[in-house]
């Protein structure tokens, strides 16, 4: 008898933090700059990322001083996940909190923490840009739909 994975029987709550992390797939969409509309809460993803994102890798640069280096930067916790709007469609974190199972390029189904990129689930090889090079009064000239889409299909 094979024993299921852990995002199958274990709630957000109930993982350990090393599960947690794992939850992750590393698309980088969580670390573009959104926008959020004052009055009718609308978000909206921009193609800037964060100063800490590595463009190529779609990983955080320091990840374990970002909260430091970038004081906005969200420490997700399961009731983030439940708080959070912008969570992208393929998080594995939204996913598990949904009891639904991760998707097949997911480095824990996969075993490839590539497959993600492979599968253009990810912000690698799309145009973006660093939030140092913009004014932030510009960022509205840099909203994109994409992030909402990756995973359609999938």
């Amino acid at each position: 008898m094979t024993e299921l994975p852990f995002w199958k029987v274990k709630t957000l709550e109930e993982m350990d933090p090393r599960e947690w992390e794992s939850l992750c797939d590393g698309c980088g969409l969580c670390c573009l700059n959104k926008l959020e509309d004052w009055d009718s809460g609308a978000v909206v993803f921009t193609s800037v990322r964060c100063r800490l994102m590595d463009g190529t890798s779609c990983r955080c640069t320091d990840y374990e001083n970002r909260q430091a280096t970038v004081p906005e930067c969200i420490q997700l916790t399961p009731e983030g996940v439940d708080e959070i709007p912008w969570l992208p469609p393929t998080c594995g974190y939204r996913l598990v909190r949904e009891n639904r199972d991760l998707y097949w390029w997911h480095h824990l189904v996969s075993g490839d923490p590539e497959t993600v990129h492979i599968a253009g689930i990810s912000a690698r090889g799309r145009e973006t840009v660093c939030e140092t090079e913009v004014d932030v009064e510009d960022f509205e000239d840099y909203v994109v739909d994409w992030p909402w889409k990756v995973g359609e299909g999938a």
